[in-house]
């Protein structure tokens, strides 16, 4: 073609076609006869096919839920790179002696990939059912094949799932083992918690306070008992004090039948009910001081440590007021011993002293005896106060440990319900209830060969042919110098053409 820069329509191209039908035909043709040759030529494939049901789970899944609840396709997959394994594909090759007349020329990897494209799995019916196919040259092996196949994927699908089945079981039961574990680990340390502070527990509080109650109230009574037993030892001491006076300023002594007659001591009921308090510090006013440092050393005790400055200064002054209590008793039985040495008494006057000082000496071991009483009762109360001080603690950190507890008791029976059925669903795998494959179609022997891969063949042929034909044309076409109408002249010899003569054919007589 010289003039390319031309428009061509339909009937150009029917033109060029017809010009150049043989350098169509000759290529299309022999391409064409070639492929049917081939195709005809190749030896025979035959297809067996066996069609496998997904059949359910035999018990509902409301008693018994399974744990292989992954889709068929995802299982399929599974099964299917298990089965196509060289492993088993060899046992297979070798079981049934196929593809011995390609092992002379293929090696074992080709081998084996080649029977994997001769093996197709197909799913159908939205996972209901699908289907198993082997192509191959001898129709009895075709067959054999597909249906050990089809056994084999049957049987790696029970396998599987009582695997996964298994596995499941197995993992819960070390995951609740591991809980239980820590479980009793909690619950120990709850037991040891409520030992080591089983008074200061929450539940605790309403009977600490009860008892609190009651230690005050017996405080209160033991220190007016107390506070009875120094009002009295005062007027002892004062009536002692009188009578030793009444001695040193020497009144005489008389009959004791008539001991006011001659001017003996008596000690009358009014004296022991209504006594004058003494105006000077004696051994009485130093004793309640001694009382009192000491219940305020028991105190602050309670609160702080050995150390403490104010407990140091405390027992300090407890040790000073000791001294001088023992230095005052001290000069009382001196000068009781002097005056019973200086003047002589009579009977009356000395078993009144001597009742006075009986008395005295019962007074002050009650009072000792008050006074004991009286710190181990305040020891308890500081005890129980602090059993309610440290309540709060206790109740936030039991709290937390209850919190804890709690958490993995819940996961704990979770797990446990989890274990339950997964032990459930493994047995019911190991039973071959769950969901199966069936086989209800089995592979029959193929009665005629596969026509799929000739027509594939002859249609790729056609295809080729056609292509060949028609670039074959173009090409000679496009080498072709010759004019064929006034444009391809005026194009190349740059001349005007003022007239075209058309061509005359001749017409039948």
């Amino acid at each position: 073609m010289i003039n390319t820069e031309i428009s061509l329509d339909i009937h150009d191209y029917t033109e060029i076609f017809l010009r150049r039908i043989w350098y169509f035909l000759i290529p299309f043709i022999v391409i064409l006869v070639a492929a049917i040759l081939y195709a005809f030529s190749l030896p025979k494939m035959y297809r067996a096919t066996t069609l496998i049901l997904v059949t359910p789970q035999k018990v509902p899944e409301s008693y018994v839920k399974p744990t292989v609840t992954s889709k068929i396709e995802d299982r399929l997959q599974s099964i299917g790179q298990e089965i196509m394994s060289r492993t088993r594909l060899e046992q297979i090759i070798s079981e049934f002696k196929l593809y011995s007349e390609e092992a002379k020329s293929l090696s074992q990897e080709e081998i084996i990939e080649l029977m994997r494209n001769n093996v197709q799995v197909e799913i159908k019916g939205k996972e209901s059912f699908f289907t198993i196919s082997y192509i191959g040259g001898d129709p009895k092996i075709v067959t054999m094949v597909t249906n050990k196949l089809a056994s084999l994927f049957i049987e790696e699908n029970l396998k599987l799932r009582e695997q996964q089945a298994q596995g499941t079981s197995d993992f819960l039961s070390v995951e609740l083992n591991a809980t239980r574990a820590k479980l009793e680990e909690q619950e120990a340390t709850i037991t040891a918690f409520k030992k080591q502070h089983i008074s200061e527990l929450p539940e605790q509080r309403d009977a600490n306070l009860k008892i609190l109650e009651q230690l005050q109230l017996q405080s209160q009574k033991i220190s007016d008992n107390l506070k009875a037993a120094q009002d009295r030892r005062v007027i002892i001491q004062k009536q002692l004090s009188d009578m030793k006076l009444q001695i040193a300023l020497g009144r005489p002594s008389g009959n004791p039948e008539n001991p006011k007659e001659e001017g003996t001591v008596t000690t009358t009921e009014s004296n022991l009910s209504q006594p004058s308090l003494p105006t000077q510090r004696g051994l009485g006013y130093y004793e309640a001081q001694l009382n009192h440092a000491r219940d305020l050393l028991s105190e602050l005790k309670s609160k702080y440590t050995g150390k403490h400055p104010d407990i140091v200064r405390a027992e300090k002054s407890v040790a000073e007021l000791e001294k001088k209590v023992e230095k005052m008793k001290a000069q009382e039985l001196g000068e009781n011993a002097k005056m019973r040495e200086a003047v002589a008494l009579s009977p009356s006057v000395v078993a009144s002293f001597k009742a006075m000082e009986n008395q005295l000496i019962a007074t002050e071991l009650e009072m000792r005896r008050l006074q004991e009483e009286d710190s181990k009762i305040k020891g308890r109360i500081a005890g129980f106060q602090a059993r309610i001080e440290n309540t709060p603690m206790r109740e936030l950190a039991m709290s937390n440990l209850a919190r804890d507890y709690q958490n993995t008791k819940e996961s704990y029976h979770t797990l446990l319900k989890k274990s339950q059925e997964a032990q459930q669903a493994e047995n019911l795998e190991r039973r071959q209830k769950g969901e199966q494959f069936k086989v209800i179609d089995p592979a029959r022997i193929p009665e005629k060969p596969m026509q799929g891969k000739v027509l594939k063949i002859i249609l790729i042929g056609f295809i080729a042919g056609m292509g060949s034909g028609l670039s074959m044309a173009f090409v000679r076409e496009q080498m072709d110098r010759s004019f064929r109408d006034a444009e391809d002249l005026e194009a190349t010899m740059e001349f005007k053409v003022l007239a075209n003569i058309p061509k005359i054919q001749k017409k039948a007589a």
